[in-house]
């Protein structure tokens, strides 16, 4: 009993530090061997109990509890890179335990990055999935409206919701400002001397604000306001003009393709994976120079749902025997009254008949 509560006030010392230094970090942490040899320790404990004392197999919650906990533990070792490793070596299977992948629009692959951070230098290395995954699409959405911002070189600024056709006051001694056009991939074209400027509608990524500013001795100036490439100003300007768009979500239009059929589709979103043959995709990254190509993290799926059923079991456990136990020995208890009561009331009766 000693042994296992200086287990559980260990684990939550690990635990809030792990929470303090970060993810990346405790991931790193916690695969160290000091700390694999305590989570055998405490697994190895667990299941010692359950054979020790008795109680905890005879009473249902107890025992929900301490299984949730084996199997939560088993479950995570299982899924763990030396887990891979040993299912590797013992029974051929070779999965691969973590990887990225980068597929640009309209293309298909089947090759998932590894990154060794072990080496001084990172090294990479290209292993293959038994089907190929085909971004069909990729969208960027952003939070509406987006803003223009003027700002004048005493200091003065505005936050501007950009609405075409719309004209905004900056006062009387500085005139108005109205947004024209706007562009998602600004292009000049150039033929026979003259120049032309389209929203291109072809692959590329070039946001852009066409917006007109009118002094107040009625003088009209054309500026073009790039989102990816903004403070370009000349001296003499007035403003600095800014584009910005705050992205909402990035989303990719995935296919897997395996024995060159559609085996799944599914539009992924962060935290909103792809699950098929054993992995599963999340939305990683993107390209945001051009948004042409998405980053996919690929993530085995051995032994979770060995840790899900764990999670259940040590939730309905805790309800169990914390509270719905009480409330259903109560309902039990009234109603055992109730029927004695009953029970008496027809044996008065019947002697007094």
């Amino acid at each position: 009993m000693w042994i296992g509560l200086a287990l559980i006030i260990l684990l939550l010392f690990v635990s809030v530090y792990g929470a303090f230094i970060g993810a990346a970090r405790a991931q790193s942490f916690i695969k160290r061997l000091p700390l694999m040899v305590y989570w055998s320790a405490f697994l190895m404990m667990l299941i010692a109990a359950l054979a020790v004392f008795r109680r905890l197999v005879r009473v249902p919650g107890l025992l929900l509890m301490h299984l949730g906990c084996v199997f939560i533990l088993a479950g995570s070792m299982w899924a763990s890179e030396s887990g891979h490793k040993f299912q590797k070596k013992l029974f051929g299977i070779d999965k691969i335990t973590t990887g990225q992948m980068i597929i640009h629009e309209g293309h298909s692959d089947n090759c998932v990055i590894l990154k060794d951070n072990k080496q001084i230098k990172e090294l990479m290395e290209l292993k293959e999935l038994p089907f190929s995954v085909e971004l069909k699409d990729f969208q960027i959405e952003y939070y509406k409206p987006a803003y223009l911002y003027v700002q004048t070189r005493d200091g003065q600024g505005w936050k501007i919701p950009v609405e075409t056709g719309a004209e905004f006051p900056l006062g009387p001694e500085l005139g108005t400002v109205k947004i024209l056009r706007t562009f998602e991939n600004f292009k000049i074209t150039i033929k026979e001397g003259s120049r032309t400027i389209i929203d291109d509608p072809q692959p590329g990524f070039n946001p852009a604000l066409e917006v007109q500013i009118t002094s107040p001795d009625g003088q009209v100036t054309t500026k073009y306001v790039f989102e990816r490439f903004g403070g370009h100003s000349h001296t003499e300007d007035k403003f600095l003009l800014s584009y910005r768009r705050v992205i909402s979500d990035y989303i990719s239009r995935l296919r897997i393709i395996e024995d060159e059929r559609i085996a799944a589709e599914k539009d992924i979103e962060v935290n909103h994976p792809l699950s098929f043959g054993g992995y599963h995709f999340y939305q990683h990254s993107y390209d945001a120079e051009a948004g042409q190509y998405t980053v996919l993290m690929v993530v085995s799926n051995t032994g979770l749902a060995v840790v899900y059923a764990g999670y259940w079991m040590l939730c309905i456990g805790v309800f169990w025997h914390m509270w719905l136990r009480h409330i259903v020995a109560i309902k039990i208890k009234t109603y055992n009254k109730t029927v004695t009561l009953s029970a008496a009331k027809s044996l008065l009766s019947c002697s007094k008949q």
